[in-house]
């Protein structure tokens, strides 16, 4: 079965930084950790809005977010704490879906940055699109140096139906001219016409302050 992911993208807004880190660091990161299927649970920020804020977790399937062990943590089952942080962020996507390519790949823990692509696409255009995403551009980005894991997602539940995250040696991979390159193609230039709600975040790997 292919493996899994839940990804929440959102902005800090009204947060306080200090109590969204210590909520996220001290108490949600910790309680999905602990759900039997959550396999690896990252944390990462924007490079160009700090404030921005995404967590990916790879699970072992989808069907770990109805597992009774995710739904006494999740939905109406939020901490105190939770909803009230919460309560004063912006959500920009909370995307769940199963792995279209490679599948089964977990992302590796080595990595400094990520890169976040989704989107939806026209309706018309879509057989063509999944032909380009996994015969062209995941093949290309993924042989750029820098790049040490590219994946492909299709959503179960969300309000983009696709994503991509490509995890980086840093975030600066993406603006080297071998990425640039592999990005460009005529391909990929005839197919942009056609996405739709498209949401490309550049993150840093988050790491705590001492």
């Amino acid at each position: 079965m292919a493996k899994g992911i839940l990804i929440a993208a959102m902005n800090i807004g009204n947060a306080a930084d200090d109590e969204f880190h210590d909520w996220y660091d001290t108490e949600h990161l910790p309680e999905r950790q602990r759900v039997p299927g959550f396999l690896v649970c990252q944390r990462w920020m924007g490079t160009q809005d700090r404030r921005t804020s995404i967590a990916t977790y790879d699970l072992d399937n989808v069907g770990v977010l109805q597992s009774p062990g995710y739904t006494a943590i999740g939905g109406e089952n939020l901490s105190p704490w939770s909803k009230r942080v919460t309560g004063h962020v912006e959500r920009l996507m909370r995307f769940e879906g199963e792995q279209v390519l490679p599948g089964d790949q977990l992302p590796p823990d080595n990595a400094g940055g990520l890169l976040l692509n989704s989107m939806n696409v026209d309706a018309a255009h879509e057989a063509e699109f999944n032909e380009w995403y996994n015969k062209e551009h995941i093949p290309a980005l993924a042989a750029v140096p820098g790049v040490l894991c590219a994946r492909r997602f299709r959503a179960t539940s969300a309000n983009r139906r696709y994503v991509a995250l490509y995890h980086l040696q840093s975030p600066e991979v993406q603006l080297t001219a071998a990425w640039k390159s592999a990005a460009n193609t005529p391909w990929t230039d005839r197919m942009r016409p056609h996405f739709r709600d498209h949401l490309r975040v550049v993150c840093a790997r988050y790491v705590r302050a001492a």
